[in-house]
Formats: C-alpha cells, sequence, structure tokens
C-alpha cells in the first residue's frame, strides 16, 4: 500500500487531487472519512515516492490493466437511453450526442449515458473474452486475475505478477497488439492447414472466427459485402451444412470446388473483429494509470467498484450484486430516464415527473444529471 499512489476527485471542486500517499489502512480510512470525495484511485505503478511528482516518484513497476467500457462497444440500444442535454436552454435529445444544440447553438451540452442490461452484458462477454486470453494465450493463472465491475458501464481486469510488474510502454503496447489482433498475417497461422477449432492462440481464434461467420442468417449478404462474386456465394451458401459438418476433421479450405484459401482469408479478415478484444488500448499501456480503487463508489451511478470472482462472472448482476444503499425512500424530480430494473424491482420510464423512490435509485438518477432533490 505505501508504494502506491492515491488520487481523488471532490464534490465541490472539479480537479482530481492527486499524489497522496498512505502507510496504513487506517490512514486511508481517516482520509476518506474527513473528506469524503466523490471518486477515489490509486495507482497500478508501485513507487519509491508515491508523493512526489512523476519524475521524482521512482518507478518500481505496475500491474498489468485492463478497461472494457460499454461506450466502446456498438449496441443499438444506445439510441434509446442515452442522453444529451444543453446547458443553457434545457433541449434533451437521445442518442450521439451533437456538436452543438440544434435549438440555441450552444455547444455547452452534458452527456448521460446509460448503464442498462443490454450494454453490461456485452461488457461482460468482452470480459469473458479477455480472461481465456489471458489464461489461454499468456498463460497467467486464476489467482493472477482480478476482475472487478467498474461501478458503471463496464469492467476491470487487474493482472498482478511479478512476471508482468516491470514490462514498460512498449511491451504493453505489444500486448494490446496481440489481443487486437493488429497487424495480424493469417499466412503465419496453423488455420490454413488445419482449421481446427480448438487450436491455442490466433490459429484456433481465425478458424473459430471463420466457423461463427459461416453460422449467420443472412450469410449471403455478408459474403456480397466482401466483395465476392455471385458464383463464390452460391458456392458457400449452397454447401454452408457440409462445411460446418467437415469442419472438425479437415477444415472447409478444399471441401468446395471452386473456392479458394483466398476467399476464405477475405472471410478471416472480415470475421476477426468478433475474436479481438475489445479494450481501451491507453488504459492498459499507461504505466502510471490511476484506476479506480475496489470497494469505493462510482460518482456517476452511486454503484460500488466489486470484485468479481473468476468462476461467478457468469452470474454477477451489477443490479443486484453492485448496489451500495438498500433502504430508506426519498422524493426526487426527475426530468427523464429509461425504464429500468433494480435490485429486482422495476422502475420508469419517467418524464418531467416529481417521484418517490428507494435511495438507491435516486442517487443513480441524481448522479446522472436527470434529476435533482424536491424538499
Amino acid at each position: 500500500m505505501e508504494e502506491r499512489e492515491f488520487g481523488f476527485s471532490l464534490f465541490k471542486e472539479a480537479v482530481m487531487v492527486r499524489h497522496i500517499g498512505f502507510r496504513r489502512v487506517e490512514e486511508l480510512r481517516s482520509f476518506l472519512v474527513n473528506k469524503v470525495p466523490k471518486d477515489v484511485y490509486y495507482s497500478c505503478a508501485y513507487y519509491e515516492r508515491p508523493t512526489e511528482e512523476m519524475e521524482n516518484k521512482g518507478w518500481l513497476g505496475a500491474d498489468l490493466i485492463f478497461d472494457i467500457d460499454a461506450d466502446h462497444i456498438s449496441t443499438p440500444c444506445k439510441k434509446m437511453h442515452d442522453l444529451w442535454i444543453c446547458k443553457e436552454c434545457g433541449q434533451m435529445g437521445r442518442g450521439v450526442e451533437p456538436n452543438a444544440c440544434p435549438v440555441c447553438g450552444s455547444t455547452k451540452l452534458n452527456s448521460s449515458s446509460w448503464p442498462c442490461e443490454v450494454c453490461l452484458e456485452s461488457a461482460k462477454r468482452e470480459m469473458i473474452k479477455l480472461v481465456d486470453f489471458m489464461m489461454d494465450d499468456f498463460g497467467f493463472s486464476p489467482d493472477e486475475l482480478r476482475i472487478y465491475f467498474s461501478g458503471h458501464r463496464g469492467y476491470h481486469l487487474h493482472v498482478e505478477s511479478e512476471v508482468i510488474k516491470e514490462i514498460g510502454q512498449n511491451e504493453r503496447k505489444e500486448i494490446v497488439d496481440y489481443l487486437q489482433a493488429v497487424g495480424i498475417d493469417l499466412k503465419y497461422h496453423p488455420f490454413s492447414q488445419r482449421g481446427s477449432l480448438d487450436e491455442k492462440g490466433w490459429g484456433g481464434r481465425i478458424a473459430r472466427a471463420i466457423y461463427e461467420f459461416m453460422l449467420r442468417p443472412n450469410l449471403a449478404q455478408d459474403l456480397a459485402r466482401l466483395g465476392l462474386n455471385k458464383k463464390a456465394i452460391a458456392n458457400i451458401t449452397e454447401n454452408r451444412d457440409k462445411i460446418i459438418e467437415n469442419w472438425k476433421e479437415h477444415g472447409p479450405w478444399n471441401i468446395i470446388r471452386g473456392v479458394g484459401f483466398s476467399t476464405w482469408e477475405k472471410i478471416a479478415y472480415f470475421s476477426l473483429k468478433n475474436q479481438a478484444a475489445n479494450i481501451d488500448s491507453v488504459v492498459t499501456t499507461d504505466i502510471h494509470r490511476l484506476i479506480r480503487m475496489g470497494g469505493t463508489l462510482h460518482g456517476k451511478t452511486g454503484f460500488k467498484k466489486v470484485e468479481v470472482p473468476l468462476m461467478s462472472i457468469e452470474s454477477f448482476n451489477p443490479f443486484n450484486d453492485a448496489v451500495a444503499f438498500k433502504e430508506d425512500y426519498i422524493t426526487i424530480y426527475v426530468l427523464e430516464s429509461p425504464k429500468f430494473v433494480l435490485k429486482d424491482e422495476s422502475y420508469g420510464p419517467y418524464k418531467d415527473c416529481k417521484v418517490e423512490v428507494p435511495v438507491a435509485v435516486a442517487i443513480l438518477l441524481l448522479s446522472k444529471g436527470l434529476a435533482r432533490l424536491e424538499d
């Protein structure tokens, strides 16, 4: 603990207070009680002198951190529940925040991204994929991996291992590139010879990418988007069942006459994005990064950043398991909010109304800027 830097964002001042250190948990607890910060962070890095300015800290190493955020995952529901609000005239809209308010022209806009079930389930799927990478491709043990729900719209993975601790930014960038399939050249991967779905590394991932592509309901249209000619499209779609049935024995490459390896290569490159890890590369490569502290509240939701046991990630439900406030009701005025479920109870949709709701619901809406307190 004494080798970590801590940082805090405050309620009143819109600034980050950092370069703070603590020797004991009791000191940190006392600080939190007295200052009551909005958000609490600590460094992924270990320092000789964590309270000094960056150039004088004495970097000793850093955990490997991954951030998966639903903001970076394409889900159709965002058009329904994400909102923006003009600070000048109060105009509201849905979906992607515009460059300027269409009513008054102001560029002073607030956006509110909503943590819905679909978005967070998509983020969870990405985390499960990332864990597979870490264990199957990099050889980390479950004891070295710590998964957290971020408290907002995603998940964090902390890799805490002496093996990885001292690698620098360039090496971390290499890890990111591997996970995101950057610069991948298919001729160097064994899928071209066997096509085994169980192959380790990118060879198996490429094979699985093509296999999943073949299961698409609109296969012909997807093949056309790749620029394949009509004859190749017809050959593949008419023989889809044969391709899938024979896959595990010898791959699809020579099953269909007139469909060569170059065609499968096009499909592979198109399909790779679904096998690659959807991570924030900036977070992973930053060896001085401050990351939200586990067990603390997220200022945009009031949810806790909670650790998720690896064996329980499938059943983890942030709308139950990360709720910090569970008792009492208060009255708020809601400008607008989508329908949502919290602690197995349904709320909303609300629009321009006064409601009495549980504290956890009120804090979520207040934190999102979608409501205000009522006397």
